[in-house]
Order: C-alpha cells, then structure tokens, then sequence
C-alpha cells in the first residue's frame, strides 16, 4: 500500500466545522472596511523575489531564514509573498493608483514563511492588513487605529487588548539615534547575545526587542528615540495622541516598540493581549513614508498595519468570545419518505429557495427512514424539519417538525407553510 500523503507541516487545512467561525471574522472585516472607505485589493500570492529583498532588507530574518523562494523554469527567482505591504505597493505603484491621489486599500489572503510552526504561528499563515497612501497628517494615523479598535469592540475584544505607541522620529533623527545606540550596545558588548550581536551592525534597533530575559536590565537603561525626535516628528506624536485622547482609546507609551527598516517613520504602534501567552501582538502597523520611494516611487507617505486571522481566532476560542451564529446550521432540513416524495422533494427545496432567498435549506439525500432522516436532521443543526411524505404529497402539504423548542409539529398547505418559515427568517 503506498504511503499516504499528508499537508505540508505548518500549513493547515481548515475544515468544515471551524470554517463558519472564520467566515464570521471575514464578514466584519468586510463590513468594518466599506463602512470606513477602504476598498480591497487582491494581489498574486508570488511575486518577484527582488520586491522584498528591495523592501524587506536582505539582512533580515524573513529574507535570510524564512521565505519560500524557488526558481521558476524560466530562471527568474519567485516567492511566495511572506508579508502584504509589500506586494500592495508594488499594485499601486504599477496601476498608477499613487499619481497625485489618495487611497485608502485593504486586503486579505495567506502569507508564507518557513519558521518553526507552534500554536498561532504557521507557515502558512492568513493576514488582514489595510494601507493608506498620500496622506502625513496624523489624522490618518489616527482613523487607522480607531479603526483597529472598533473591530475589536465589534469581536469583543476591547476589553482584552491594550494599545501600545511609539514614534520612530524622521530618517535623519533615528540615524542620529542609532549611532547613540550602537556606542550604548558597544559598550555593553558582553551582555549581548549571539543574535543581538549579529544585529549590532546591521539591524540595531530590533535589538531593543529582544526577549532575554538576561539582557532586561540592560536594554531598559538603553537611550530612548522619544528623547531623540526631531521637532516635526514631536508635534505629529502629539497631534496623534490628542485624537486618540479625544477618542477614548487608552494606550501606552513604549519606548522599546521599533521597526528595524529604514523606510519606517514617526508613528508605529502594536495591540497586545496577555491571554495568548508569549503570542501575544495580535496586530502592528505604523507609518512607512519611504517604502513607495525605496521601491522605484515617487516619495508617498503610507500608514496601516497588518492582523494574523489564525493568532485572532485563536483569542476569540480562548475567550469563549465564538458567537452563536457563527456555529449555526442550516434553518431547515427537508426529509422525503417514500420514492415519489422522493424525488419531489428536490424540486420542492428549489422551490423553497426561490420563494425564500434568505433560507438555509439541506434537502436529505441517499434515502433511508424517518428516523434515519431525523437524526440526520437534528445532526446538521437545523431549527426545523420538513417532512415530505406521501400524505403530504397527495394533499400539498408540508409539515414542520420544530427540533430546537417545545412546539407540537404542524401540517400545512404549502404555500402557508412557506409564509410560515417566512416568519421565522424575519
């Protein structure tokens, strides 16, 4: 017997029982986006290798250590797209969506990265990301986190996610800044780990990220960038606190928060929960005013952020936060008893949907009894069954056996029990 063939390890199937809770999270993303004027944008999970060796950095982890990049036959590198910044920058840019306008995009699908997988992280893994283009006021900054905190009043998660903020300060101002870091870092060479010293020269900032518990101490007295921003980059800091202060969204202010690439700028920001263990940034965002420019552009100021779905739901089962209506079957379970309800009873369903375009409707097939059929019935979940025998038949009728309440069952005409499961969709 050969050997059966499994799913790639940290890439998922997502199977019919969990798949109703992910449509539920897509549903108010979808409608969260059109209420606030963000249209979607759909790009190819491949791209051209070079499009995040160019806005990612070579010297990083994703490039040097995780993406999934082969050789297509005609020799041109490709890869399967690890972040969506990149990829919906390279969208505009080539459809001309940047020329002298504003846009406000969004966008869903998985990303790819081969790392160790562990429960909320995969490699192949879902984002929700939105971006904003043309706009430096710190107006937009604002909607995109006020934005960000209505989904999760709208998933009830407010209560279990904080708000943390920092700015990165202009280009010039965080070079300053980084000499002051490395000459802090140069002189506490010894407490380094092998990582952090590998970042000295290439990538300092992220060093301030660093989870070891045995750098702690000296990370905390490390100089901050707030004391290092220059005026411009001060009062837009300022302005976006106001806006959230006038919001009523709580924050904190955390120095230690940064992004290691250059074309990142003033506003950067993450929502973290305690509920996921060390998982526990479940969305980050900023602005990247020189990423369209670092990428061929013109120079385009640039704001959003990017959600992991799976770390989302996730939180959402942890919780206990799973909604009713996303675990729901369908409203109605149509059973025929005997040969020629049969194959009336097919027709029958169409005629139902048609008559009822909001109804759920699974018409029983592959035969079987009444109490077959019932049982099946009450295993999808429904609130109702039809039954369609051959009394029913001979006489139009239909009756309604109602599985979900204590409610005697009722024969009716059908164009009355269509009415009748009308009502109950109202």
């Amino acid at each position: 017997m050969s050997k059966k063939i499994q799913a790639i390890r940290g890439m998922n199937d997502l199977l019919p029982d969990q798949s109703p809770l992910w449509q539920y999270f897509e549903d108010q993303v979808r409608t969260l986006m059109r209420r606030y004027g963000y249209r979607e944008i759909r790009t190819p999970i491949v791209e051209q290798t070079a499009l995040f060796k160019r806005s990612i950095g070579e010297v990083t982890d994703i490039v040097e250590k995780e993406m999934y990049t082969f050789d297509d036959r005609n020799g041109d590198s490709l890869t399967l797209r690890p972040e969506g910044t990149a990829a919906c920058v390279r969208a505009a840019m080539e459809h001309g969506l940047l020329h002298n306008q504003t846009q406000r995009l969004w966008y869903q699908g998985p990303m790819f990265r081969h790392e160790r997988p562990q429960k909320g992280r995969y490699r192949q893994f879902h984002q929700v990301g939105i971006e904003a283009y043309g706009l430096d006021g710190p107006d937009i900054d604002a909607e995109v986190i006020l934005l960000s905190a209505r989904l999760w009043k709208q998933l009830g998660l407010d209560a279990h996610v904080t708000l943390e903020l920092n700015s990165l300060g202009s280009p010039e101002a965080r070079a300053a800044y980084r000499d002051t870091l490395v000459a802090y870092f140069e002189r506490h060479h010894d407490l380094l780990d092998e990582d952090s010293r590998r970042r000295l020269s290439s990538n300092p900032l992220r060093i301030l990220d660093s989870k070891n518990p045995e750098m702690a101490e000296m990370l905390a007295d490390a100089p901050q960038l707030l004391d290092h921003l220059d005026d411009a980059s001060r009062e837009h800091f300022e302005a976006l606190k106001a806006r959230l202060d006038a919001a009523g969204i709580a924050y904190r202010i955390n120095p230690r928060l940064v992004r290691g690439l250059d074309y990142y700028s003033r506003t950067v920001f993450e929502w973290t929960t305690t509920a996921l263990g060390s998982q526990g940034t479940v969305c980050a965002g900023g602005r990247y005013d020189g990423l369209v420019e670092q990428l061929g552009g013109k120079p385009t100021p640039a704001v959003g952020f990017a959600l992991g779905v799976e770390r989302l739901i996730l939180l959402l089962e942890t919780l206990e936060l799973i909604p009713a209506e996303s675990q729901r079957g369908p409203d109605a379970y149509l059973l025929a008893m005997g040969e020629r309800a049969e194959r009336e009873a097919l027709l029958l369903g169409e005629r139902l949907r048609d008559a009822l375009p909001g109804l759920a409707l699974q018409v029983h097939c592959g035969g079987g009894g009444f109490k077959s059929q019932i049982k099946k019935a009450d295993r999808s979940g429904a609130r109702l069954a039809l039954i369609l025998g051959e009394d029913e038949l001979e006489q139009g009728q239909l009756t309604i056996k109602y599985l979900r309440e204590e409610r005697e069952q009722e024969t009716l005409d059908q164009a009355t029990a269509i009415a009748r499961l009308g009502e109950r969709l109202d």
